[in-house]
Protein backbone atom coordinates (compact mmCIF):
# COMPACT_ATOMS: atom_id res chain seq x y z
CA UNK A 1 0.00 0.00 0.00
CA UNK A 2 2.56 3.14 1.15
CA UNK A 3 4.22 1.67 -2.12
CA UNK A 4 1.55 2.46 -4.41
CA UNK A 5 1.03 5.70 -2.42
CA UNK A 6 4.92 6.81 -3.35
CA UNK A 7 4.66 5.80 -6.66
CA UNK A 8 1.66 8.23 -7.60
CA UNK A 9 3.17 10.80 -5.20
CA UNK A 10 6.55 10.63 -7.02
CA UNK A 11 4.49 10.77 -10.60
CA UNK A 12 2.41 13.94 -9.16
CA UNK A 13 6.20 15.05 -8.04
CA UNK A 14 6.77 15.23 -11.48
CA UNK A 15 3.69 17.27 -12.72
CA UNK A 16 4.37 19.62 -10.48
CA UNK A 17 8.23 19.85 -11.22
CA UNK A 18 6.36 20.95 -15.31
CA UNK A 19 4.30 23.52 -14.13
CA UNK A 20 5.96 24.78 -11.69
CA UNK A 21 9.03 25.80 -13.76
CA UNK A 22 6.43 27.08 -16.10
CA UNK A 23 5.16 29.20 -13.14
CA UNK A 24 8.71 29.99 -12.45
CA UNK A 25 9.08 31.65 -16.04
CA UNK A 26 6.01 33.24 -16.05
CA UNK A 27 7.34 35.28 -12.63
CA UNK A 28 10.23 36.71 -14.62
CA UNK A 29 7.60 38.68 -16.38
CA UNK A 30 8.12 42.25 -14.41
CA UNK A 31 5.05 43.37 -15.83
CA UNK A 32 2.87 40.83 -14.35
CA UNK A 33 1.44 42.19 -10.85
CA UNK A 34 3.13 40.48 -7.65
CA UNK A 35 -0.49 38.93 -6.30
CA UNK A 36 -1.33 37.52 -9.62
CA UNK A 37 2.25 35.18 -9.56
CA UNK A 38 1.85 34.61 -5.81
CA UNK A 39 -1.82 33.11 -6.46
CA UNK A 40 0.01 31.18 -9.79
CA UNK A 41 1.98 29.77 -7.40
CA UNK A 42 -0.84 27.65 -5.76
CA UNK A 43 -1.14 25.69 -9.05
CA UNK A 44 2.73 23.39 -8.02
CA UNK A 45 1.31 23.10 -4.86
CA UNK A 46 -2.10 21.77 -5.96
CA UNK A 47 -0.04 19.66 -8.42
CA UNK A 48 1.46 17.91 -5.45
CA UNK A 49 -1.46 17.25 -3.59
CA UNK A 50 -4.08 16.49 -6.12
CA UNK A 51 -3.61 13.22 -8.18
CA UNK A 52 -6.85 13.51 -10.08
CA UNK A 53 -7.28 15.55 -12.93
CA UNK A 54 -9.77 16.58 -15.43
CA UNK A 55 -8.54 15.58 -18.93
CA UNK A 56 -8.37 18.11 -21.56
CA UNK A 57 -6.97 18.33 -24.71
CA UNK A 58 -5.68 22.22 -24.17
CA UNK A 59 -3.76 20.71 -21.16
CA UNK A 60 0.07 21.21 -21.00
CA UNK A 61 -0.01 17.31 -19.65
CA UNK A 62 -1.39 16.59 -23.72
CA UNK A 63 1.83 18.31 -25.30
CA UNK A 64 3.66 16.38 -22.28
CA UNK A 65 2.64 13.17 -22.94
CA UNK A 66 3.56 13.38 -27.03
CA UNK A 67 7.07 12.76 -25.76
CA UNK A 68 6.57 10.73 -22.68
CA UNK A 69 3.76 10.01 -19.90
CA UNK A 70 0.44 7.84 -20.06
CA UNK A 71 -2.65 8.53 -18.80
CA UNK A 72 -4.76 6.25 -16.75
CA UNK A 73 -8.17 6.72 -16.75
CA UNK A 74 -9.98 6.71 -12.91
CA UNK A 75 -13.55 7.67 -14.77
CA UNK A 76 -15.11 8.00 -17.99
CA UNK A 77 -18.46 10.02 -17.88
CA UNK A 78 -18.80 13.60 -19.12
CA UNK A 79 -15.81 14.87 -17.75
CA UNK A 80 -13.07 12.08 -17.72
CA UNK A 81 -10.39 12.10 -14.83
CA UNK A 82 -7.38 10.47 -15.27
CA UNK A 83 -3.77 9.93 -13.21
CA UNK A 84 -0.60 11.08 -15.13
CA UNK A 85 1.84 8.34 -14.92
CA UNK A 86 5.34 9.87 -16.09
CA UNK A 87 7.11 6.63 -14.55
CA UNK A 88 5.01 3.51 -16.78
CA UNK A 89 6.32 1.00 -14.89
CA UNK A 90 3.20 -1.03 -13.88
CA UNK A 91 1.31 -3.35 -16.52
CA UNK A 92 -1.81 -2.83 -14.27
CA UNK A 93 -2.11 0.15 -11.63
CA UNK A 94 -5.82 -0.93 -9.82
CA UNK A 95 -3.83 -2.20 -7.79
CA UNK A 96 -0.40 -1.85 -8.91
CA UNK A 97 1.43 -4.85 -10.94
CA UNK A 98 4.98 -3.77 -11.82
CA UNK A 99 6.24 -5.20 -14.71
CA UNK A 100 9.55 -6.67 -12.86
CA UNK A 101 10.22 -7.85 -9.27
CA UNK A 102 12.79 -5.74 -8.97
CA UNK A 103 11.02 -2.49 -9.33
CA UNK A 104 8.49 -3.78 -6.77
CA UNK A 105 11.26 -3.92 -4.19
CA UNK A 106 12.94 -0.93 -5.41
CA UNK A 107 9.53 1.01 -4.62
CA UNK A 108 8.85 -1.03 -1.51
CA UNK A 109 12.38 0.69 -0.11
CA UNK A 110 11.89 3.81 -1.63
CA UNK A 111 8.32 4.42 0.02
CA UNK A 112 9.96 3.02 3.02
CA UNK A 113 12.69 5.69 3.21
CA UNK A 114 10.33 8.75 1.77
CA UNK A 115 8.23 8.16 4.91
CA UNK A 116 10.47 8.53 6.95
CA UNK A 117 12.01 11.05 5.96
CA UNK A 118 9.18 12.87 5.34
CA UNK A 119 7.32 12.37 8.98
CA UNK A 120 11.53 13.62 9.98
CA UNK A 121 11.15 17.05 8.57
CA UNK A 122 7.70 17.47 9.41
CA UNK A 123 8.63 16.68 13.60
CA UNK A 124 11.36 19.19 12.97
CA UNK A 125 9.59 21.98 11.32
CA UNK A 126 6.84 21.27 14.05
CA UNK A 127 9.53 21.61 16.66
CA UNK A 128 11.17 24.91 15.84
CA UNK A 129 7.66 26.19 15.42
CA UNK A 130 6.62 25.36 19.20
CA UNK A 131 10.31 26.84 20.47
CA UNK A 132 9.92 30.11 18.29
CA UNK A 133 6.30 30.61 19.93
CA UNK A 134 7.40 29.42 23.29
CA UNK A 135 10.25 32.33 22.91
CA UNK A 136 7.71 35.00 22.75
CA UNK A 137 5.87 34.45 25.35
CA UNK A 138 6.75 36.94 27.27
CA UNK A 139 6.51 39.13 24.73
CA UNK A 140 4.95 42.62 26.34
CA UNK A 141 1.70 44.19 25.02
CA UNK A 142 1.85 47.28 23.49
CA UNK A 143 -1.84 48.02 22.19
CA UNK A 144 -4.55 45.73 20.46
CA UNK A 145 -2.36 42.97 19.05
CA UNK A 146 0.71 44.93 18.83
CA UNK A 147 3.28 43.23 20.83
CA UNK A 148 6.94 44.07 21.76
CA UNK A 149 10.07 41.94 22.31
CA UNK A 150 13.62 41.78 22.54
CA UNK A 151 14.29 38.47 21.34
CA UNK A 152 13.21 39.46 17.50
CA UNK A 153 15.13 41.96 14.93
CA UNK A 154 12.72 42.38 12.59
CA UNK A 155 8.78 42.85 13.11
CA UNK A 156 6.85 40.13 11.81
CA UNK A 157 3.60 38.00 12.60
CA UNK A 158 3.28 34.82 14.72
CA UNK A 159 0.81 32.60 15.30
CA UNK A 160 -1.54 31.60 12.78
CA UNK A 161 -4.87 31.16 13.99
CA UNK A 162 -4.34 33.91 16.43
CA UNK A 163 -1.23 36.03 14.68
CA UNK A 164 0.33 38.22 16.58
CA UNK A 165 2.96 41.54 15.26
CA UNK A 166 5.80 41.71 17.40
CA UNK A 167 7.79 44.22 16.72
CA UNK A 168 11.53 44.41 18.24
CA UNK A 169 12.37 46.32 21.47
CA UNK A 170 13.57 49.70 20.52
CA UNK A 171 10.61 50.14 17.74
CA UNK A 172 7.89 51.65 19.96
CA UNK A 173 9.20 55.12 19.25
CA UNK A 174 9.14 54.45 15.76
CA UNK A 175 6.49 55.57 13.36
CA UNK A 176 5.04 51.94 12.92
CA UNK A 177 2.18 53.08 10.45
CA UNK A 178 4.21 51.09 7.35
CA UNK A 179 4.87 48.24 9.13
CA UNK A 180 1.75 47.66 10.61
CA UNK A 181 -0.04 47.98 7.06
CA UNK A 182 1.81 45.21 5.97
CA UNK A 183 2.30 43.50 8.59
CA UNK A 184 -2.22 43.55 9.10
CA UNK A 185 -1.93 43.24 5.18
CA UNK A 186 0.18 39.43 5.77
CA UNK A 187 -2.56 38.91 8.81
CA UNK A 188 -5.52 39.62 5.86
CA UNK A 189 -4.05 37.36 3.56
CA UNK A 190 -3.74 34.43 5.78
CA UNK A 191 -0.23 34.26 4.83
CA UNK A 192 1.33 32.30 8.21
CA UNK A 193 -0.93 29.80 6.99
CA UNK A 194 -0.27 29.19 3.56
CA UNK A 195 3.47 29.25 4.62
CA UNK A 196 2.70 25.82 7.08
CA UNK A 197 0.82 24.29 4.28
CA UNK A 198 4.27 25.13 1.57
CA UNK A 199 6.43 23.88 4.38
CA UNK A 200 3.92 20.57 4.73
CA UNK A 201 4.39 19.85 0.73
CA UNK A 202 8.10 20.44 0.21
CA UNK A 203 8.49 18.12 3.32
CA UNK A 204 6.02 15.16 1.15
CA UNK A 205 8.19 15.86 -1.76
CA UNK A 206 11.50 16.35 0.31
CA UNK A 207 12.81 14.23 -2.73
CA UNK A 208 11.85 16.86 -5.11
CA UNK A 209 15.07 19.07 -5.76
CA UNK A 210 12.59 21.76 -7.92
CA UNK A 211 10.27 21.67 -4.51
CA UNK A 212 12.55 23.12 -2.38
CA UNK A 213 13.58 25.89 -5.64
CA UNK A 214 9.84 26.33 -5.66
CA UNK A 215 9.46 26.91 -1.89
CA UNK A 216 12.28 29.86 -1.98
CA UNK A 217 10.18 31.32 -4.59
CA UNK A 218 7.19 31.02 -3.15
CA UNK A 219 8.06 32.53 -0.08
CA UNK A 220 9.74 35.65 -2.07
CA UNK A 221 6.58 36.26 -3.77
CA UNK A 222 4.63 36.68 -0.81
CA UNK A 223 6.55 39.60 0.80
CA UNK A 224 6.28 41.53 -3.07
CA UNK A 225 2.61 40.01 -3.09
CA UNK A 226 1.76 41.89 0.49
CA UNK A 227 4.54 44.89 -0.66
CA UNK A 228 1.65 45.87 -3.50
CA UNK A 229 -0.75 44.87 -1.36
CA UNK A 230 -0.24 47.99 0.96
CA UNK A 231 0.53 50.14 -2.21
CA UNK A 232 -2.39 50.31 -3.58
CA UNK A 233 -3.59 52.39 -0.95
CA UNK A 234 -0.32 54.45 -0.99
CA UNK A 235 0.06 57.92 -3.04
CA UNK A 236 3.69 58.70 -4.41
CA UNK A 237 4.98 60.26 -1.25
CA UNK A 238 3.91 57.47 1.01
CA UNK A 239 4.99 55.02 -1.83
CA UNK A 240 8.61 56.25 -1.04
CA UNK A 241 8.41 56.61 2.81
CA UNK A 242 7.06 52.73 2.63
CA UNK A 243 10.78 51.56 0.72
CA UNK A 244 12.57 53.75 2.85
CA UNK A 245 10.87 52.26 6.32
CA UNK A 246 11.65 48.67 4.50
CA UNK A 247 15.07 49.39 4.21
CA UNK A 248 15.22 50.74 8.10
CA UNK A 249 14.21 46.97 9.10
CA UNK A 250 16.70 43.87 9.19
CA UNK A 251 16.12 40.79 7.90
CA UNK A 252 14.19 38.41 9.67
CA UNK A 253 15.16 34.32 9.42
CA UNK A 254 12.98 32.44 10.99
CA UNK A 255 10.85 30.26 7.80
CA UNK A 256 7.66 30.30 9.93
CA UNK A 257 6.99 34.22 10.10
CA UNK A 258 5.82 36.98 7.77
CA UNK A 259 8.98 39.37 8.10
CA UNK A 260 8.59 43.21 7.12
CA UNK A 261 12.12 42.79 6.03
CA UNK A 262 12.17 39.29 4.58
CA UNK A 263 12.79 38.54 0.69
CA UNK A 264 15.30 40.54 -1.03
CA UNK A 265 15.89 44.33 -0.05
CA UNK A 266 16.76 45.01 -3.14
CA UNK A 267 14.31 43.26 -5.08
CA UNK A 268 11.45 44.84 -3.11
CA UNK A 269 12.40 48.65 -3.18
CA UNK A 270 12.96 48.06 -6.78
CA UNK A 271 9.17 46.68 -7.06
CA UNK A 272 8.29 49.40 -4.65
CA UNK A 273 9.31 52.50 -6.65
CA UNK A 274 7.95 50.82 -10.03
CA UNK A 275 4.69 50.14 -8.69
CA UNK A 276 1.88 51.26 -10.54
CA UNK A 277 -1.97 50.81 -9.88
CA UNK A 278 -3.31 48.96 -12.15
CA UNK A 279 -6.80 50.09 -14.19
CA UNK A 280 -9.74 47.73 -13.99
CA UNK A 281 -9.60 46.74 -17.95
CA UNK A 282 -5.86 45.43 -16.62
CA UNK A 283 -7.18 43.54 -13.41
CA UNK A 284 -9.99 41.89 -15.52
CA UNK A 285 -7.25 40.73 -18.20
CA UNK A 286 -5.31 39.36 -15.68
CA UNK A 287 -7.72 37.57 -14.08
CA UNK A 288 -8.75 35.80 -17.34
CA UNK A 289 -4.68 35.68 -17.84
CA UNK A 290 -5.04 33.50 -14.67
CA UNK A 291 -8.15 31.39 -15.32
CA UNK A 292 -6.50 29.97 -18.97
CA UNK A 293 -3.07 29.31 -16.89
CA UNK A 294 -4.67 27.55 -14.72
CA UNK A 295 -7.01 25.47 -16.40
CA UNK A 296 -3.77 24.42 -19.10
CA UNK A 297 -1.83 23.87 -15.75
CA UNK A 298 -3.99 21.83 -13.89
CA UNK A 299 -5.51 19.64 -16.09
CA UNK A 300 -4.40 16.21 -17.00
CA UNK A 301 -3.53 14.61 -20.58
CA UNK A 302 -7.07 13.82 -22.83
Amino acid sequence: MLSEVFYWLFNMSISASVVGIIVLLLGKIKKLPRRLVHILWVIPFLRMWIPVGISSKYSLMTLVSKFTTKTVVVYEGALDYTLTNYIMAADKYFPITYKVNLLDNLFNIASTVWIIVAVGLMIGFSMLYVITKSELKDASLLRDNIYVSGKINSPAIYGVFCPKIIIPKGYEQRDLNYILAHESAHIQRKDNLWRIVAFISASIHWFNPFVWLFLKKFLEETELACDEQVLADCDEDEKKAYALALVDCAESMNVFVSPFGGAKIRVRIDRILSYKKLSIISVASFIVFAIAIGYVLLTNAS
